[in-house]
Order: C-alpha cells, then sequence, then structure tokens
C-alpha cells in the first residue's frame, strides 16, 4: 500500500496495520467489483475482446483452445509495473478488481517483497513493450523518494533488506 501511494498510482486499497486474535496483522478496505467488467479473462480464441493483449495460449479440461487475456487498459499497466517493484508471486485475475467507477485495484498481497526474485502474474502482455515515459518518470521519482523517508517508513514494517531489493527492482525497470 506505501508502495502504491508513493507512485501516485493509487493501486491498492487502504491498508492498515490491526491487532487481531492472533496477533498483529493487516486489513485491507473492502472494494466491490463491477463483476460485469472484469479485466482479466480466459476465452476462446476468436473471443479475445478488441483492444485486448493475449498473454498464454493454452487448452482447457475438456481440450478446447483457450487464451489468458488482459484488457490493454492504463491503470493495468501501472498495476503490472507495481507488480514487478513489490515482487508480486500471486497475481491472479481475481486479485485485480475493476470498480463500477472504472478504478482498477490489485488485492491480496500476502506473497510479495521476497528478496529473492518470484514475480507471478498473469499481467505479461506488455512483456515486449518499452515502458512509457510517464512511468519512467514515475518510477524516478519513487526511486527518489526510496533515498528518503519512504524508505524509513517502510523499515518500519519490513528488513533493510527488503527495502534495498525494492531499490533493486526499482533500479533493474529504469
Amino acid at each position: 500500500f506505501l508502495l502504491s501511494e508513493a507512485s501516485g498510482w493509487d493501486l491498492i486499497p487502504p491498508t492498515v496495520l490491526r491487532d487481531g486474535p492472533f496477533g498483529p496483522g493487516m486489513v485491507q478496505l473492502w472494494v466491490d467489483a463491477d463483476e460485469e467488467s472484469p479485466l482479466v479473462d480466459v476465452v476462446a480464441p476468436d473471443e479475445v475482446p478488441d483492444g485486448w493483449l493475449a498473454v498464454l495460449r493454452a487448452h482447457d479440461h475438456h481440450g478446447d483452445p483457450v487464451v489468458l487475456t488482459h484488457a490493454d487498459h492504463e491503470d493495468l499497466r501501472h498495476l503490472a509495473v507495481l507488480d514487478v517493484v513489490i515482487n508480486n508471486a500471486d497475481r491472479k485475475g481475481g486479485h485485480i478488481l475493476h470498480t463500477a467507477e472504472g478504478q482498477v485495484l490489485g488485492v491480496d498481497h500476502g506473497v510479495s517483497l521476497n528478496t529473492d526474485g518470484k514475480l507471478r502474474t498473469v499481467l505479461w502482455g506488455w512483456i515486449d513493450h518499452p515502458l512509457p515515459e510517464h512511468v519512467i518518470e514515475r518510477l524516478s521519482t519513487l526511486r527518489a523518494m526510496l533515498e528518503g523517508t519512504l524508505a524509513s517508513e517502510l523499515a518500519e514494517h519490513i528488513t533493510p533488506k527488503e527495502v534495498q531489493a525494492i531499490n533493486d527492482r526499482v533500479d533493474a525497470l529504469l
């Protein structure tokens, strides 16, 4: 959440620390998704929506061809970049919410911020595309923030090695 907020993309619902019956943990604001407009889907090859990006071609449990695809949506692209920054090891289609207001949000980041490369995401549609200049500018700003107070803020929650790994991933993207 802190990295999403610092990036200026606001792609993760507000997340707070709370003490619970089993000790400290985090709670994310509940967000209702618009189930009629998903941003990730598995469809037949001839049913890929216009403007969507194919990620993977496979066969379903009946042996019929299918395509894992996602929208070519600017906020979804930002979420893909944020997934690299946080080393998200569990980005599934069901972890991407599209609200009735058109907002894109990523949820369930319990398998993120590992120091070892663990990136697993359905958002591979832009894999061979260069980062747009505005994304590079945001990453540069984020990198500068990681040299200052953001690193201190993160260090309250994660180890110095994990903070350094974030720096390294932002540097690699830049």
